[in-house]
C-alpha cells in the first residue's frame, strides 16, 4: 500500500481540559508523516484540512484520491501546498513537472488530476510536507522558492524567540482560495516560536516540526489560553491546532517549522493575542 489515511474528529474544548495525555496525542499528534516509499495522509474535521507527507525513496509515487474525500481524483475540488524538507526531488502533474529543492514549496490548484511524487536521489529522497483545504475557485499551479518568499524577521535573542518567518503559500506571493503556508525558521540559541502566543477563531492551523536534533525535543503547547497543555514532539513530527488553541513550541534546541492554515480568511494578522504573563 503507498498510501495510508486516517481520519481525526474534532473536539470540543470543555471535552479537551478532561484529556489525559495519551488521548491528547491520539486526536492531535501526527507521528508518522515521512514513511519511505509511502504517503501518509490525516483527513481532520478542523476545516477538512489534510496534512501528510510523501517520500519517493525507491518508487515514484503517485496521489490517488483516499475514500474520505469521495472524488474521481483528490484535487477535483481541493487546494495543496507542498514544501520539501529532503533531498532533491519533483512533482509531476499533467500541468508541468515541477523540481524542487529543499525548502523549495508548490503550490498546485483545484482541478490538477495527476500528481506524482519522484526524488532525484534514492540515497537521499525527497520528503514532501503536504498540506490541503478546500477550494472553490481554480488557480494556476506555482513553485515558490525561498527567495520569493516574503519574511519577516522577528523577536530577538534576549528573549530566545528571534526568528525568520518565511511566507511561502501566502497571497502576497501565490493566489491561494484559503490554504497558507510558510516556514519559521529558529536562529541559534532561540527556541521559542509564535510567543506571543495566539488564538484565531476564523482558522485552524497545523505545525509540522523538522531539523530537530537527534537526541532533542520540541514541547508544544495547545489548548485555551487560560487552560494550556502540552505534546512532547520527535523531529518530523506535525500537530493539529483547532481554531479555539493556541500554538505555540520550545525546544532543546533551535529547529525550523512549518505552519499551514485554512479558514475563513487569507488575513494573516488576524490574531487574538495573548501575552506570556496571561497563559495558565
Amino acid at each position: 500500500m503507498t498510501i495510508k489515511s486516517e481520519t481525526r474528529f474534532a473536539v470540543h474544548p470543555e471535552d479537551f481540559k478532561k484529556y489525559d495525555t495519551e488521548r491528547i496525542r491520539k486526536e492531535f499528534l501526527v507521528e508518522e508523516v515521512m514513511v519511505d516509499d509511502q504517503i501518509s495522509l490525516t483527513y481532520s474535521q478542523y476545516d477538512r484540512y489534510i496534512v501528510g507527507g510523501a517520500v519517493p525513496k525507491t518508487k515514484a509515487l503517485e496521489l490517488d484520491p483516499i475514500d474520505s474525500l469521495k472524488a474521481t481524483y483528490f484535487l477535483e475540488r481541493r487546494e495543496m501546498g507542498i514544501i520539501n524538507v529532503g533531498g532533491p526531488g519533483k512533482v509531476v502533474t499533467e500541468k508541468g513537472t515541477f523540481e524542487l529543492g529543499y525548502k523549495d514549496a508548490l503550490y498546485l490548484g483545484k482541478g490538477t488530476q495527476k500528481v506524482v511524487f519522484e526524488s532525484d536521489d534514492k540515497g537521499n529522497p525527497a520528503h514532501f510536507y503536504i498540506n490541503s483545504a478546500p477550494a472553490h475557485k481554480e488557480f494556476p499551479c506555482k513553485r515558490v522558492t525561498l527567495a520569493d518568499a516574503n519574511v519577516l524577521h522577528l523577536g530577538s535573542l534576549k528573549t530566545s524567540n528571534e526568528r525568520n518567518i518565511n511566507q511561502l503559500l501566502i497571497h502576497q506571493v501565490v493566489e491561494t482560495c484559503q490554504l497558507q503556508m510558510g516556514m519559521t525558521e529558529l536562529m541559534e540559541g532561540s527556541v521559542w516560536n509564535t510567543m506571543p502566543v495566539h488564538t484565531h477563531d476564523r482558522r485552524m492551523e497545523a505545525y509540522f516540526y523538522f531539523k530537530v536534533p537527534k537526541g532533542q525535543a520540541i514541547c508544544h503547547f495547545m489548548g485555551q489560553p487560560d487552560e494550556t497543555r502540552h505534546i512532547w514532539m520527535k523531529n518530523e513530527q506535525a500537530v493539529l491546532s483547532p481554531s479555539w488553541s493556541i500554538h505555540s513550541a520550545a525546544g532543546t534546541s533551535n529547529y525550523i517549522f512549518i505552519w499551514g492554515m485554512a479558514g475563513e480568511n487569507l488575513d494573516y494578522g488576524d490574531m487574538d493575542v495573548r501575552q506570556p504573563d496571561e497563559l495558565k
